[in-house]
This record gives C-alpha cells, structure tokens and sequence, in this order.
C-alpha cells in the first residue's frame, strides 16, 4: 500500500507498520498516551491504518487481538501519565520550553481539562496534542483514581479499538484503497479540526478580554493558585511601637 507522505517518512503509517510492525505500533500507542515525547505521533492515521492491514492480511495479527493489545497500551500510557503528573506536580508548568516541550502544550491541556472535566478523559482520545498531555495533567490535579481509570479505560476502548475498527471496516471498501492517501490526510485534518477552534475561540476571548498577567513561582503556577506570603510589618508613623 503506498501513501503520500504526511511529513517525514518516520510519521507515515505504512512505512512505521513495515518498519516496526505491531511492536512498534503498540510501542508509539504507549507514548503518545502519557509520555511527553509522543504528543508529535500520528495516533489517528496509525491505527486506521493498522486495521486496514490486518483486513488485506498484511499485518499477521488477529483482529481481536491486535484491538485489545491497543487498548493495552492505550491505557497503561495514560496510567503513566497520571502517575507522572501526580509526582511531578505543578512544576510541570515551570518547566522551560525546549525543542520538544512547549508550555503552550500544558496549557492548552489544562484548559480543555478545566472545560469539559473527567471527560476529557474520553475526548482527548480524539485530539492530538491534547491526548498526550491531559492525563498529566490529570494527575497534576490529583483527580480520584476510580474516576481517572474508569473514564481511562472508557476512552482507551472509544479511541484505540474504535479507530482500528474503522479502519479495518473501511478495509474491504475498494474506493477506500484506491484512495487511501487521501483518506489518511483527511483523518489528520478532521483530528487537528477541534485544535483549530479552540485557538480560533482562544484568540477571540483575548480581544474581548485580555487576560490578566499571572505570576509564576516557587509556590504556585499557572491554574494553580500561588500561596501568598505574609504581609511584611507595617512602619511609619502609625505604625505600633
């Protein structure tokens, strides 16, 4: 199967499926799921395209299986994740941007943490970037652990065996593998779409109303509330002697 290149040949799905097979599948799943470094990962189109290959047999794996040891790894990501943003703790949002981690990353997963709550949990499956950094975050902002593995493992089976299902649904479909480089660009669009909005929504509450500037130090960070230090004595001429 041939597609267009959707930027560096290590961020195409069928040259990573050839190159590293379901291990290496599984292994990207894993990372893009909690591990900061995978937020760059293409989530989305790899397991579309997992599922279309185990469809025309040319990924040896079970469909069942190959579904359930995504879902796996899916959710042991974010449990990682979860755990890392427990121990880490705002700190996270102190920490100085650099060829791979941007602040702007955090931030955005804040945010649509803040909006939609356990939820996004689920949701964040679906947008990239976002699925990377929200279970961090999550644990940054120590949310109970039933609640966190329940809305886990819900959006990991949503997310990890839904996608591959559809691709391996659309598998048979002889307009969809005539077409498949077009299809798998269009998956990226249609996952980047809420990114957009969201900075689109962001940019427009910012002229209507410029948000405040918010002080960052030893004692708080950016969405968490800074303690702040006890008034120094008061000294003058009404000041008690």
């Amino acid at each position: 199967m041939n597609t267009l290149a959707l930027g560096p040949a290590w961020l195409d799905p069928d040259y990573l499926l050839n190159t590293f097979g379901l291990w290496g599948l599984l292994a990207i799943v894993f990372a893009e799921s909690g591990l900061l470094i995978g937020f760059f990962l293409p989530g989305d189109s790899l397991l579309f395209t997992a599922g279309l290959l185990v469809t025309t047999n040319k990924l040896d794996t079970p469909l069942w299986l190959l579904c359930l040891l995504i879902v796996l790894a899916a959710v042991i990501g974010d449990q990682v994740g979860y755990l890392f943003g427990r121990k880490v703790g705002p700190a996270l949002f102190r920490r100085p941007d650099s060829k791979i981690f941007k602040q702007e990353n955090v931030q955005k997963a804040h945010e649509f943490f803040e909006k939609h709550g356990p939820k996004a949990l689920i949701l964040a499956r679906f947008v990239p970037i976002v699925r990377t950094f929200t279970p961090i975050i999550v644990g940054v902002s120590k949310m109970n652990y039933r609640t966190f593995i329940t809305y886990n493992i819900i959006g990991g089976v949503l997310w990890g065996a839904g996608v591959t299902l559809l691709g391996a649904a659309l598998g048979n479909v002889e307009f969809v593998h005539k077409n498949i480089e077009y299809i798998l660009i269009g998956i990226v669009l249609i996952s980047v779409v809420p990114i957009v909005i969201e900075v689109l929504k962001a940019r427009s509450q910012s002229k209507k109303n410029p948000p405040a500037a918010v002080r960052a130090d030893d004692s708080g960070t950016p969405g968490f509330p800074p303690q702040q230090p006890p008034a120094p004595p008061q000294r003058g001429r009404h000041a008690k002697r």
